[in-house]
């Protein structure tokens, strides 16, 4: 009987490391880089109940590569800020995406209108679940490029400046110059335009005037509420760079732009990071990397010990 508990107790230390092993070696990486001319301040939001990333925003100087580490199962936004403004404290204001006037947005959302990159990581069958949307309005360039994955693995976002051509209707404006442009819906508030009341289904509300231009300019991001077809990507098992700008133009509006064409499906391009990201890269492989180390050695030990007491 003492043998059989004895026996018990180890196999149930065996899966408990094998657990604490398994959630250390399985996460993704998320890599941040900034194509503009100027800085660009990220915000992250997680979906309810799941961790906050670099408590909630961080700053990204023009050419600055960074990245985040994220646990399988991870979901939320991402999106750039921009004009931004901050003391010693992190409490300022952004011209557009601000959070609640703070650098660490720690969990609130970005006022629209901003681009944003939103993520599913490990949902229906194991798939991850992307997109580009500028349903809340459009700020800035964006895209979402996967690395290492299996799937179809497509790179959506809007590679194009849509702050100069904006309708007057929609534009936000900052010392005479556009800086963001806003969605129908938040411009008018009607129905038609939110797909909400009687146009609340795909077949009450089509896309309108201003969501199909946003359409032409940027096929692969999301125009309006219903515009899931063509909008939204899966991959499997993937990494992800978030880039703003591809295309080089500034954060802020006010000419500059162009579009990029985007790598063909799974080419899985990912640029250098900087000397920085690279430290916590190496940081973040080098921890992984002990705690497997100590896991294997528990287990190591418990097997040897269940040997032993098997003799006995």
């Amino acid at each position: 009987m003492q043998l059989m508990s004895l026996k018990s107790a180890n196999l149930l230390l065996f899966f408990i490391y094998f657990i604490q092993f398994y959630s250390h070696t399985h996460s993704r990486t998320f890599t941040f880089s900034n194509g503009c001319s100027s800085d660009v301040w990220v915000g992250t939001q997680p979906n309810g109940g799941i961790p906050i990333l670099a408590e909630g925003g961080f700053a990204l100087a023009a050419g600055e590569t960074m990245s985040l580490v994220a646990e399988e199962g991870w979901g939320g936004r991402f999106w750039g800020r921009t004009g931004c403004t901050f003391d010693a404290d992190g409490i300022g204001s952004c011209e557009t995406g601000d959070c609640g006037g703070l650098l660490r947005c720690a969990g609130a959302g970005g006022d629209p209108p901003a681009s944003l990159a939103e993520f599913t990581l490990n949902g229906a069958n194991g798939d991850d679940f992307y997109d580009v949307s500028l349903v809340d309005g459009y700020n800035m360039e964006i895209r979402i490029i996967p690395s290492g994955g299996n799937g179809t693995c497509g790179s959506p976002g809007c590679t194009t400046n849509l702050n100069p051509q904006c309708p007057e209707a929609l534009q936000v404006l900052s010392g005479g110059t556009v800086v963001a442009c806003k969605s129908a819906c938040a411009a008018f508030g009607s129905p038609q335009y939110c797909c909400t009341d009687a146009y609340g289904s795909p077949t009450t509300c089509p896309p309108t005037t201003y969501s199909k231009a946003f359409k032409s300019a940027c096929p692969t991001a999301y125009s309006y509420a219903y515009d899931d077809a063509s909008s939204t990507f899966t991959c499997t098992g993937a990494d992800y760079k978030i880039s703003f700008c591809t295309s080089g133009s500034p954060s802020s509006s006010g000419g500059g732009g162009g579009s990029q064409s985007p790598p063909p499906p799974g080419t899985g391009i990912l640029s250098p990071p900087s000397s920085s990201a690279a430290e916590k890269l190496v940081q973040s492989l080098i921890t992984h990397m002990l705690n497997s180390f100590i896991c294997a050695t528990a287990i190591i030990s418990l097997l040897i010990q269940c040997k032993k007491s098997l003799h006995h």
